[in-house]
């Protein structure tokens, strides 16, 4: 079961970019779904998450700005970014919490995928 994370690049202020994490494996369903981020010698941050009755949070950051969204048949999450500032220049993390076919529930976090922005 592995989470691949991709999207990620170099994009001008103001501008946007839609970050997607694909889940595989025996899954047999997918509770919440989240992004994080993180940046040099500072900790991991949740910037959205959505569960899998749709429901969302943001953190206060990027509240207007970004939009979290899935796919439960492709088992995919989505992050669709507008109005970039500098300071979210991060590595993006996606992150599962699993049902797996044998009954066992897991978490999982993807690879993580760059995002710079420039000024």
């Amino acid at each position: 079961v592995q989470l691949q994370a991709s999207g990620g690049g170099l994009v001008q202020t103001g501008g946007s970019r839609r970050l997607s994490c694909v889940a595989s494996g025996s899954i047999v369903s997918i509770d919440t779904m989240s992004w994080h981020r993180q940046t040099p010698g500072r900790q991991r941050e949740l910037v959205a998450e959505i569960t899998n009755t749709g429901s969302t949070q943001y953190a206060d950051p990027v509240k207007g700005r970004f939009t979290i969204s899935r796919d439960k048949a492709k088992n995919t999450v989505y992050l669709q970014m507008n109005s970039l500032k500098v300071e979210d220049t991060a590595i993006y993390y996606c992150h599962a919490n699993l049902l797996l076919g044998v009954g066992e529930r897991i978490v999982r976090w993807g690879q993580g995928t760059q995002v710079t922005v420039s000024s």
